[in-house]
């Protein structure tokens, strides 16, 4: 009976050492996967800092000649000399000259006829002191007298009437010789040499620009004009105002603002505006399109980042700054005022945090970050020629 019990208690054992292995074997395959790390997100950064921050209003404006001139003829004659064409010249230089030799003839004329008329009335005025003589020893009449006291008033006016006349030639003769009022560039001719030309003309000789100062004008909106007014202290204190081409941004002389207009267009809410350039070096021409920026104030040693990292959420403004482990830390930030693609931090960051520029769309706070510094940002500089005000 002892054999069939040990073969019994072997077969038990057996069964209960293979159920061990097939549950150590299910277990040791069945284990639960290792959450896998999440994933770096690939982001651009830049480095907040402290900077000096202009705050300028920007506006499209033109370049206009400081004072532009149509020389007109005053005379009719034939025209003799015009100067030449894009040449600077001084006030008081010679433009344009009209055949004055008929005029000369006419002053002649008039000058001949006054000295006439004069030596009549000198000769009047002798015959009137001999009858006042003769007429106090009763040897004329008092009437005779009176008479000649008349005629020599006559021929006063007439004199005077000669004096006119010589004087309107010479008025006619000094109009054919044209001269500069102002310094300035001479444009284009309108009318040869050798044509005649006459005071009903229309088209005028020739313009002159002063272009050195030059004016550059342009209009704001209603409320950049109130912060105008404030800056200036009611347009009592300059503006500097910079010019900067529209094709390529680069600056083309900087002047200070000088004319403000005096109303409102109402058809448009805007304020028309002027500056006056210096305009040495002659990059600012009568008529080219410029954009325009006036510097109000400058925000001094204030955090700056680039634009493109502000985000806006349910509760403001936002950032994504990068912090230790390069995780991603949400920040919310108040924005004083964008410049260029520069943003002006008021509050929520130091100057010396690492903040994503690009990729942020992606990101949720805690997210593993891949930093890489964005292209051509430092510290929030831009070279945009587009400023916002």
């Amino acid at each position: 009976m002892a054999t069939p019990r040990r073969f019994r208690w072997g077969i038990v054992v057996l069964v209960v050492a293979f159920l061990a292995l097939v549950i150590w074997l299910w277990m040791t395959t069945h284990q639960p996967a290792k959450p896998a790390k999440a994933p770096s997100v690939p982001v651009n950064t830049a480095k907040a800092s402290m900077q000096d921050v202009p705050v300028v209003i920007s506006a499209i404006g033109a370049a206009q000649a400081w004072q532009a001139v149509t020389v007109n003829a005053q005379v009719t004659g034939k025209l003799k000399f015009v100067a030449p064409e894009g040449e600077d010249v001084r006030a008081g230089a010679l433009l344009a000259e009209i055949d004055s030799a008929p005029y000369v003839a006419i002053l002649t004329q008039a000058q001949g006829t006054l000295h006439k008329d004069q030596a009549l009335l000198e000769e009047a005025r002798i015959d009137l002191k001999r009858f006042q003589v003769l007429s106090a020893q009763d040897s004329i009449s008092k009437q005779q007298a009176d008479d000649q006291a008349e005629l020599v008033k006559q021929d006063e006016g007439v004199v005077q009437t000669d004096e006119g006349n010589v004087a309107a030639a010479k008025i006619n003769v000094s109009y054919c010789r044209i001269t500069a009022p102002v310094a300035g560039r001479v444009g284009v001719r309108l009318i040869d040499p050798g044509n005649i030309i006459t005071v009903a003309g229309t088209t005028g000789i020739v313009t002159l620009n002063q272009i050195t100062p030059i004016a550059v004008t342009f209009t704001v909106p209603e409320g950049d004009f109130q912060r105008l007014a404030q800056a200036s202290n009611g347009f009592s204190k300059p503006l500097s105002t910079t010019a900067l081409s529209q094709e390529t941004g680069q600056p083309l002389g900087t002047g200070v603002l000088s004319v403000s207009d005096n109303h409102v267009d109402q058809n448009t809410g805007t304020v028309e505006m002027k500056a006056k350039f210096d305009n040495d070096a002659k990059q600012l021409w009568p008529g080219q399109f410029i954009d325009v920026r006036l510097t109000l104030q400058t925000l001094s040693n204030v955090v700056v980042i680039p634009a493109a990292a502000v985000n806006q959420g349910p509760k403001g403004a936002y950032v994504y700054v990068v912090g230790p482990g390069n995780k991603a830390v949400m920040q919310p930030v108040q924005v004083s005022t964008t410049q260029d693609t520069s943003a002006v931090i008021k509050s929520g960051l130091k100057g010396n945090e690492t903040i994503v520029t690009d990729g942020q769309m992606t990101l949720r706070p805690g997210s593993n970050v891949a930093p890489r510094p964005s292209p051509g940002a430092a510290g929030g500089k831009s070279s945009s020629k587009k400023p916002a005000a």
